[in-house]
């Protein structure tokens, strides 16, 4: 019981970080200068400026579908945690002032992107999202193995950035492309942190001494695969271990130490937890 009220209050305390960064992005950077993030988001504001209603409004319900989805998609805790995040930005964007940070164009573009990915990324962390289309792109890449997660977002970001263009101008839908990069980059920072993780597969005659120079001068897990060669059918240890990307180039060296043609497999990973890798905070 008492680590479920942690957990509660940790997401509270992280949604609502994500909620004051995302308004300091939007309103504090972005609104003054004409500027749209993708998504949800930024379909939103583009609307909020070509028909003069107010972007708090917009953003809390073309959300609302999505939200819908995700509760009957993903899970009623998701959807309420989202409900209330996206309740509380259109709140923040409707009665807090944030000052006018900056009137240079380019300062605005990234440094907007940064809080807005930041807010994205805190809530995220604390279970919720603050745009839907993360929960449509979601939805559809399970239904399709042609296209991932990103591909979807990034198409729909293409449609929205070109509207940009076509209703405002080229500059502003240049601008705005740059704040949603800036915006992307932070929310994974936010997500994955630096030290991304990888996992390597190493295949060599000499995999003993390469697993113990691995365990004893880097202090790593590894496991041993047991496999067999296609073309002589000789059996073949096969070494698997995850490390940060830090980390990589050092097991590299390792194994190239000991037998310099080594087959290195290098694949990155979205997450990982247990063993001897390191977790990231804040999960």
């Amino acid at each position: 019981m008492k680590e479920h009220t942690i957990r509660i209050f940790k997401d509270v305390i992280l949604i609502s970080f994500g909620i004051l960064s995302a308004g300091m992005g939007l309103k504090g950077f972005l609104s003054s200068s004409g500027f749209i993030d993708g998504g949800v988001t930024g379909i939103s504001m583009l609307l909020a400026d070509i028909m003069g209603i107010p972007l708090a409004i917009l953003i809390l319900l073309f959300n609302i579908p999505f939200i819908i989805v995700g509760y009957k998609q993903i899970g009623k805790w998701f959807a309420l945690k989202s409900i209330l995040a996206i309740a509380g930005l259109s709140l923040c964007l409707a009665f807090i002032k944030y000052p006018d940070i900056t009137p240079d164009l380019l300062l605005t573009a990234v440094f907007g992107g940064f809080f807005i990915g930041a807010g994205i990324g805190l809530a995220m962390r604390g279970g919720a999202v603050l745009d839907g289309t993360e929960i449509a792109a979601l939805l559809i890449s399970r239904q399709t193995a042609m296209f991932r997660v990103g591909d979807i977002i990034l198409v729909m970001n293409i449609f929205i950035f070109s509207a940009a263009a076509f209703l405002k101008d080229v500059p502003v839908a240049l601008y705005s492309i740059l704040t949603y990069f800036a915006a992307s980059k932070t929310l994974d920072f936010i997500l994955h942190g630096i030290e991304e993780y990888t996992s390597l597969l190493i295949i060599s005659d000499k995999s003993e001494e390469i697993r113990l120079k691995i365990i004893n001068e880097l202090q790593r897990g590894i496991t041993v695969i047991k496999g067999k060669k296609g073309l002589s059918g000789v059996d073949q240890d096969i070494l698997f271990c995850v490390v940060t990307r830090l980390e990589m180039g050092r097991i590299k060296r390792c194994a190239q130490e000991i037998d310099k043609d080594a087959f290195i497999v290098i694949d990155a990973l979205s997450d990982a937890e247990g063993g001897l890798v390191k977790k990231s905070k804040l999960h």
